[in-house]
């Protein structure tokens, strides 16, 4: 059940303007796990199976419950609720460096951080919208829409919204998910499972191996979406137009940077309680 609702938060953070899906896996101490039972599915089948099936089922319905409500609010209150996401993900930062450092840290790892995200914001920031927005995708386009989300669930710092914004995908899969679009959500499911499962193996193998130049590298790219939260589907600047408008966003990013906090940090304060009930009952 734990899981299950973790995945529910998951899904919302896969289908938000840069809140990453899988940041919030690493925040929530379940990356590692997860791309471990991926990527070693079949060796493992029971029982990664038992830790996959109820995240994914959360995922799923926090992908299908909560698609139509950001796109609601996106839709009639986007400005509030870009500020409000960019201070949930700024909020993530210091959740997410504490992971990066988590297996030791040196100094030449910031390197491999700056270098990420100059990278980063190159092609995601200065190259929005390489492609024409698609309004009719076909089988093979629907199957691109599939990898490009498996890629950014699957690799912290790759935002699913920023990603399909360049290939001109992103408004189609929000509404296909919020009308169940059968025509472009099957196809798109076999490329979001040949896509994590590719993804997974690598990743895998790369955090065996690399684990902390492997995250200095995905929280570098982390580090370059965060600007492209501001930016409307047209590309332009989500500017307050005055006074009031600018108090309220500047009150909406200090409420998401508290709630990604508290939330971030939630599962070692149910930790301390648990801890020190059993010490008084002792």
């Amino acid at each position: 059940m734990r899981n299950f609702l973790k995945g529910i938060v998951v899904g919302i953070g896969g289908i938000a303007p840069g809140l990453s899906g899988s940041v919030l896996l690493v925040i929530f101490g379940l990356y590692e796990k997860t791309v471990n039972a991926i990527g070693t599915l079949f060796k493992n089948f029971i029982k990664n199976l038992a830790f996959l099936v109820p995240l994914f089922l959360g995922f799923g319905v926090g992908v299908l419950a909560f698609s139509k409500v950001i796109d609601f609010f996106l839709q009639n209150y986007e400005i509030y609720t870009r500020y409000a996401f960019l201070g949930l993900v700024i909020g993530t930062l210091p959740l997410f460096f504490r992971e990066v450092r988590k297996n030791g840290f040196h100094w030449k790892y910031y390197i491999f951080i700056l270098v990420a995200a100059v990278a980063g914001f190159s092609l995601f920031f200065l190259n929005r919208d390489l492609f024409p927005a698609v309004t009719d995708p076909n089988f093979l386009q629907s199957m691109l829409l599939g990898l490009a989300v498996a890629g950014s669930y699957i690799i912290p710092g790759v935002d699913s919204a920023v990603i399909l914004s360049s290939l001109g995908l992103y408004e189609t899969y929000v509404s296909a998910l919020a009308d169940l679009n059968f025509r472009i959500l099957i196809p798109a499911a076999v490329g979001l499972g040949i896509g994590v499962l590719l993804f997974s193996f690598i990743i895998n193998q790369l955090i065996k191996r690399f684990y902390t130049g492997t995250f200095s590298i995905i929280f570098g790219l982390f580090l370059s979406i965060i600007p492209n939260v501001l930016y409307a589907e047209e590309g332009t600047l989500c500017v307050p137009a005055g006074t009031g408008q600018w108090v309220l966003c500047i009150m909406l990013v200090i409420a998401g940077f508290a709630f990604s906090m508290f939330f971030g940090n939630l599962e070692k304060v149910i930790q301390r309680f648990k801890k020190t009930q059993t010490e008084e009952k002792v």
